[in-house]
């Protein structure tokens, strides 16, 4: 095509999958854009061709623009959240000893109840466990998991940096222990022999931003056109992706060698949320697997950056109130509201909320009427308040 070349970085990951079928499904050249996929194979290489302006925009973790706006890790740039990619899509998954010990126990692997999960995993001694990056979702999810647990109180838990697709190699050469991972790359230890999967992250947390399409401030400013028509073509693939009956062809798209490069089938799991959580085939449903459209699920609430930006200050030393206010700033609504609401998003009327608080469906006031949000509590029942000082 003759429009703008926009080169978008990501990991082979299934919830990169709304920027894959962007271009996969001409949905950029339908925005007047051509999308230029650049694979790597870890988040720190990403996060560098992003901030050094050698892709314009990335998937990238969620906290990610969070932790560079406290300055955080590696390289000093303004990156922008533009809109959230994916909710959900990890896995934590335990080695076939750990999960021998912990069935031994009468640990029955129900793949939902997190406390329950957490203590059972407790019981059975120090834990290794991999994420694919310090700043990400994945650690965060850890962190409140274990928090108030045996695990936390005797430090018995050491978490290590394993790139998602070398996942479960590590977990078969015994270098970690357990893990934190988005799919498919849970699921391939699973179909490898070499682990079990415990819990989905929806488990923790109902609505976890996990990847956020990315950009440098000043690209975004200087061409607020090519912008949002990436925008666009990112979000009107989340929407295709969302009806039931394109997943397989979504799966088999995903599988390609450019992609992910996996059987379709182990990548169709999450999609689905019918899960494959052994070696012995069993089965586990999980509503709400991975989310890219319905229910706000690539709008950037500001309370979610709130939430990332207290939580990596109190752990890094930081003023919290300085990083709520740095943190939220890089979470931009705004533009989202801007490039998507005249394309059709049904947009909340509110850019912050109450986080965990939503139990059942809920309708909520939005631009169109229409909106209605899904649950989205925390595995112990605790609400977090932007506008209060703990998370």
């Amino acid at each position: 095509m003759s429009g703008p070349r926009v080169s978008v970085g990501f990991l082979p990951l299934t919830d990169a999958a709304p920027v894959l079928l962007a271009q996969a499904l001409h949905f950029d050249a339908a925005e007047g854009i051509g999308i230029d996929l650049v694979r790597v194979p870890n988040w720190s290489h990403l996060r560098d061709l992003l901030v050094l302006g050698q892709v314009d925009a990335a998937q990238m973790l969620a906290p990610v623009p969070v932790a560079m706006a406290l300055g955080l890790g590696g390289l000093r740039a303004v990156v922008d959240a533009l809109m959230v990619l994916s909710v959900n899509g990890n896995t934590l998954g335990v080695s076939r000893a750990l999960a021998g010990q912990m069935r031994a126990r009468g640990f029955g692997f129900d793949f939902a109840d997190a406390l329950a999960a957490r203590d059972a995993l407790a019981a059975t001694g120090p834990i290794r466990l991999g994420v694919p990056f310090p700043f990400s979702t994945h650690m965060e999810l850890v962190h409140r998991w274990v928090e108030g647990s045996a695990l936390a109180a005797d430090g018995r838990l050491a978490v290590r940096t394993v790139p998602p697709p070398l996942m479960a190699a590590a977990l078969a050469a015994g270098e970690i222990d357990a893990f934190c991972v988005g799919e498919p790359w849970g699921s391939l230890a699973v179909e490898q022999g070499v682990g079990e999967l415990l819990l989905p992250g929806a488990a923790i947390w109902g609505s976890a931003p996990e990847k956020v399409l990315a950009m440098r401030r000043d690209r975004a400013e200087e061409r607020p056109d090519i912008a949002g028509a990436l925008m666009r073509a990112v979000w009107r693939a989340a929407a295709w992706l969302e009806t039931p009956d394109h997943r397989i062809t979504a799966a088999e798209l995903l599988a390609q060698p450019d992609f992910l490069d996996l059987a379709p089938e182990t990548i169709e799991r999450a999609l689905s949320g019918q899960m494959v959580i052994s070696p012995a085939g069993e089965l586990r449903g999980v509503p709400r697997m991975i989310a890219f459209h319905g229910g706000a699920a690539g709008f950037p609430w500001r309370s979610q950056a709130t939430w990332f930006a207290r939580r990596l200050a109190r752990r890094h030393g930081l003023d919290p109130g300085a990083a709520a206010a740095a943190g939220t700033a890089v979470w931009r609504s705004d533009l989202y509201r801007r490039h998507l609401g005249p394309a059709g998003a049904d947009l909340p009327a509110a850019s912050s909320r109450l986080e965990g608080a939503v139990r059942v469906l809920t309708a909520v006031a939005s631009s169109r009427g229409r909106l209605i949000l899904p649950p989205d509590g925390f595995f112990d029942g605790a609400i977090f308040d932007p506008e209060a000082a703990e998370c």
